[in-house]
């Protein structure tokens, strides 16, 4: 007798003004599995699980909970029922702590008593405690969630989805923002719930990952399903040619910039006030890409942070074609030619309620004005029209809310902006972070095109492939200091990890 499916989404339609972000779906869940959800960005892979969520409501369709109809309204709805979501972008209180983060909307089982109005702090520490031994995870309860990195914020929102006892957990890019560790951590959990019979439904742009922690594999395209194949008997190679509907021969472009031997950028003994960032030295010359390693916490993004002028500096001295510059404050490096993208994208890259084109020039207001007060709306829609073309933004127009635009085109959205301010040294960190195959190779492309101009860059990344395929040197960060340097031509993954582990 076939085994009962956790979950059916059969005929799923769902549209939004100027597009059709869902054509007739189907999904099916297995008891026990992982379920791997593929497909380039804007595939509708999130807005199928928000539909199942109760974030969106479905245009067409029925959705099975164990063969009973359901059509949540409300994510607490959901939870009710024993579904849970992990996001991508994360979405907590940071000025919270910890335990209060996982159980916000629970209060109530939190009580000191059945009938007293206020909660046992004990009782919600010792709660929160036990979901992280079971989970392994070593999280102190009261700390506040800002002081945290990324990656262990995620894991907080993991615990909190485990911690609802969810027999569906939808996790949506959940090892964007790991190391390595912690990755390995995350599929021994995930591996523990489909023990329990959990299903695990897994979205994620990393090939190899999918294919290792998969059972099964469904991939979309244009908002329709694609296909649906056991992962054991489909390749790497099959996946991006069922995602981007064309084979994709390579996963970088040719390099075919040249670099010169002349340093556009020198940083001399960089210190930062507040981080272990020590005496970072190393040179950037004219169009080169300069890739940066490490694990998290080693001080890559502090020390972008530190040259553009988003953190405060101890110690250190910077030069730009031999003259000293001081880069203060983000508003002085824009103005001495320096761009960054950041690695947040929802919280320190895209203005979430504002436009496609009011995102776009943003950052170069100045240039778009008509007289000397008003800003002329015909140069504003001209530049943005020419960034959506040269990028292939996918979005209904210039007007379109950036926030209903998938990841992939709200960071191609981030690289035009910068792009109208003309700076010659860009510093990206994660630029492909929740991005899929294809729209990473023209992430790539970009990069390397904007070397071939002459601009240079400094590019953060965790993926070690990514660094290697694209750069043409690599720094490594290891406890806030430069552990070493590799050439990619000739070093491996190893090589650079070692190099990480040595002030760790």
């Amino acid at each position: 007798m076939a085994e009962k499916a956790l979950l059916r989404m059969e005929h799923i339609s769902k549209s939004f003004p100027g597009v059709k972000a869902l054509d007739d779906v189907n999904f099916t869940l297995k008891p026990g599995t992982v379920h791997a959800l593929m497909g380039e960005n804007g595939a509708g892979k999130s807005t199928l699980m928000k539909c199942l969520f109760g974030i969106y409501s479905k245009d067409e369709g029925q959705i099975y909970l164990e063969d009973k109809p359901v059509d949540f309204k409300t994510p607490r709805e959901a939870l009710d029922n024993g579904v849970a979501m992990v996001h991508q972008e994360l979405n907590q209180a940071l000025k919270r702590n910890v335990m209060d983060n996982i159980w916000l909307g629970r209060y109530k089982l939190m009580r000191a008593g059945k009938n007293l109005p206020f909660l046992s702090e004990k009782k919600m520490y010792d709660a929160t405690m036990d979901v992280f031994k079971k989970l392994g995870l070593n999280i102190d309860p009261k700390r506040e969630m800002a002081s945290m990195p990324v990656s262990q914020r995620q894991m907080v929102e993991i615990a909190k989805a485990v911690s609802y006892d969810a027999r569906i957990i939808v996790l949506d890019e959940p090892t964007s923002s790991l190391t390595e560790v912690e990755v390995e951590h995350l599929f021994k959990i995930i591996n523990m719930l489909r023990d329990r019979g959990c299903g695990i439904i897994y979205i994620s742009h990393k090939m190899e990952e999918i294919l290792r922690i998969s059972d099964e594999v469904t991939v979309m395209r244009d908002g329709k399903w694609v296909a649906t194949r056991s992962a054991k008997d489909i390749t790497i190679d099959e996946i991006i040619k069922l995602m981007v509907g064309r084979e994709l021969t390579n996963r970088f472009p040719p390099k075919n910039h040249v670099v010169s031997n002349e340093a556009i950028l020198k940083v001399d003994n960089l210190s930062a006030m507040y981080s272990g960032l020590k005496d970072v030295s190393f040179e950037l010359k004219k169009g080169e890409i300069l890739g940066v390693a490490g694990l998290d916490g080693s001080g890559r993004t502090e020390l972008l942070e530190n040259i553009f002028g988003a953190a405060t500096r101890k110690d250190g001295k910077l030069y730009k074609n031999g003259k000293e510059i001081f880069n203060k404050t983000p508003k002085e490096s824009v103005k001495n030619g320096f761009a960054m993208v950041t690695e947040e994208r929802r919280a320190t890259g895209i203005f979430n309620i504002l436009t496609v084109k009011e995102n776009t020039v943003i950052s170069s207001l100045k240039s778009l004005k008509a007289g000397k007060v008003f800003l002329s709306d015909r140069k504003m829609r001209a530049v943005t029209k020419t960034n959506i073309e040269k990028l292939s933004i996918k979005t209904p127009s210039q007007e379109t809310r950036i926030r209903s635009l998938s990841g992939g085109n709200q960071q191609k959205v981030i690289f035009g902006r910068w792009m109208l301010t003309n700076p010659d040294i860009f510093l990206l960190d994660e630029p492909t972070r929740g991005i899929d195959v294809g729209a990473k190779y023209e992430i790539y492309q970009l990069i390397i095109d904007m070397a071939k101009e002459g601009d240079s860059i400094i590019m953060v990344s965790s993926e070690m492939p990514e660094l290697l395929g694209i750069c043409d040197r690599i720094l490594v960060m290891s406890g806030g200091r430069l552990a070493g340097e590799v050439n990619p031509q000739t070093a491996s993954q190893e090589d650079i990890m070692k190099l990480a582990a040595k002030y760790a």
